[in-house]
């Protein structure tokens, strides 16, 4: 009994051929970050009700980081402090003209910490995380990566910089926002109240 056909030789060709090319590497999603939590505990009372939101926000802000940008173990460790401190200044401060108060809570910590030669790097990852165009000084940094996690996360995955959407649907449900989006808008509308003529302080061209 004649067997059935299994497709044309060029059919069978063409799997041979998808089956030999390299697959798509699989980011393994960082969702335990040592000192990113120690730095968020040690200013959970700080941030009260909204620990939760802004924990989630900066764990979307590492692996989107990591995702945009490969990373080595002393990399990753800045990317978390950064994103640790990039926003904290809105409560410690109680301003959301927070990027100065943030940075002096990261060089503090990195000061305590025996990495003040960081200080340079994440300073300018703080302050230039709103930026509009592409960070262009120093490339070595990690100041542009980390601002296009940012704008990521801001826009709630309609701005991608690349990243497949999958990915950052995935980076996204598993950290939700947990109202921190909503947060920034409730900020942004009592800031414009007193400062009608600076209602984004934190932006940069």
């Amino acid at each position: 009994m004649r067997r059935p056909a299994r497709g044309s030789g060029r059919q069978r060709n063409e799997r041979k051929r998808c089956r030999s090319l390299p697959r798509a590497k699989v980011l393994i999603l960082l969702k335990q970050i040592p000192i990113l939590d120690r730095i968020l505990e040690a200013h959970a009372t700080e941030l009260g009700d909204d620990f939760t939101a802004y924990r989630n926000h900066t764990y979307r802000v590492v692996n989107l980081c990591v995702a945009l940008s490969p990373t080595n173990a002393e990399q990753l460790e800045k990317i978390a402090t950064a994103a640790a401190f990039h926003d904290l200044g809105i409560w410690t401060d109680r301003t959301f003209d927070y990027l100065q108060p943030s940075v002096n809570l990261a060089c503090a910590h990195l000061m305590c910490s025996g990495k003040d030669e960081w200080a340079s790097e994440i300073t300018e990852m703080i302050l230039e995380h709103h930026k509009v165009s592409s960070y262009r000084w120093n490339k070595d940094w990690l100041v542009d990566p980390f601002r296009r996690a940012d704008w990521v996360d801001v826009s709630m995955g309609l701005i991608t910089f690349g990243l497949p959407r999958n990915l950052v649907k995935e980076i996204l449900s598993t950290w939700p926002s947990a109202g921190f989006h909503k947060r920034l808008v409730q900020l942004e509308l009592n800031h414009l109240r007193t400062h009608p003529w600076n209602p984004l302080p934190m932006v940069r061209l």
